[in-house]
């Protein structure tokens, strides 16, 4: 079969032909249909997460992945074969960008009523990213007020319409252009980060959300009121990620030393700092699934790609700009 493999750290990824993926007891074979890319694709072929996500070369990319159960593990119960699926697999079996991907059970959902394999296939990593963030961690409820950058990119377009659906009164930074998109998404108050100073228009937040880091991360920890949550995806990794991880004691001390300063920051202010990488999770993305039924939720597709030209969206994604997710999609 065919799939996007990468090779070499630094390098574009090639489109090869690789084994087929084993089936394990409780798997599900999916032939996919359609991939979303993150941003977390870009890192990983940058080699960024070389150190906390030390995958052994050549690996098959991608983390989103829509389409039709072809056969299921022996102990499998909740799915069968035609069922139309969506996952964010697990970390350790990243592999979206191929013909077939074997998927674990407990990672997959049934794919929401009424929507199209590219739409499905852009949600798992930002609409999970976006629950843990604001329902695991956050407990957002209504009445609070939560500040969602980038809010007209991949996760900060689903944080806005989940951060409503929960109550919240929210803040987010787009450009002008964007302005009237993110409002649509939901955003009572919109940030031009190219024109507009956020720190000096916002106070007294509950809990960010930052996709940025760096100065950006320092200035959102000043917007908090005392006792709010800063919740970082693009790091720096924090010592209970480290430990969750379970990354070995010189690396978990280097994790340490790297968010030291922020934390520092963070607890000198009455704040909180933590570091967000999402986890699969096939029951949470039933719940969301339900808020897309339900009208809560929509997915926002930016492009869609052929399957083939996969290295070429990498390059776009990589470009930054678009609103939501760019896909690809393989014809069946």
């Amino acid at each position: 079969m065919r799939a996007v493999v990468l090779t070499e750290y630094k390098q574009p990824p090639e489109l090869i032909e690789v084994e087929e993926p084993q089936v394990g007891e409780r798997d599900v074979l999916v032939a996919v249909e359609a991939v979303g890319l993150n941003q977390l694709d870009e890192k990983i072929r940058a080699g960024e997460f070389a150190q906390i996500l030390p995958y052994s070369l050549p690996v098959v990319m991608g983390n989103d992945v829509a389409g039709t159960v072809i056969r299921v593990g022996r102990l499998v119960e909740s799915f069968r074969a035609g069922d139309r699926v969506f996952a964010r697999p697990d970390q350790s079996r990243m592999g979206a960008f191929a013909e077939r991907i074997a998927v674990a059970e407990a990672d997959l959902a049934l794919i929401p009523d009424g929507i199209s394999m590219a739409e499905a296939a852009s949600l798992p990593l930002v609409a999970l990213t976006a629950w843990q963030a604001l329902v695991e961690r956050g407990h957002v409820g209504p009445g609070q007020k939560v500040l969602i950058h980038a809010g007209a990119g991949g996760v900060g377009s689903i944080a806005i319409q989940l951060a409503k659906h929960l109550g919240a009164i929210v803040a987010t930074t787009a450009s002008a252009a964007n302005a009237d998109f993110v409002r649509e998404l939901g955003a009572d108050v919109v940030i031009d980060y190219r024109a507009e100073d956020f720190e000096a228009i916002l106070s007294e937040y509950d809990l960010v959300l930052d996709s940025l880091g760096g100065e950006n991360l320092e200035k959102s920890l000043r917007v908090l009121k005392p006792g709010g949550l800063a919740i970082g995806i693009s790091g720096p990794p924090d010592p209970s990620f480290a430990k969750r991880m379970g990354l070995g004691v010189m690396v978990r001390l280097a994790v340490a030393v790297l968010s030291r300063r922020i934390r520092r920051q963070a607890t000198r202010l009455g704040v909180t700092y933590e570091f967000l990488f999402m986890r699969a999770d096939g029951e949470q993305l039933s719940r969301i699934a339900a808020l897309v039924d339900g009208g809560a939720l929509r997915p926002v597709v930016a492009k869609t790609y052929p399957f083939g030209q996969i290295p070429a969206a990498l390059a776009d994604l990589a470009s930054g700009g678009s609103r939501g997710k760019i896909v690809a999609t393989l014809e069946r």
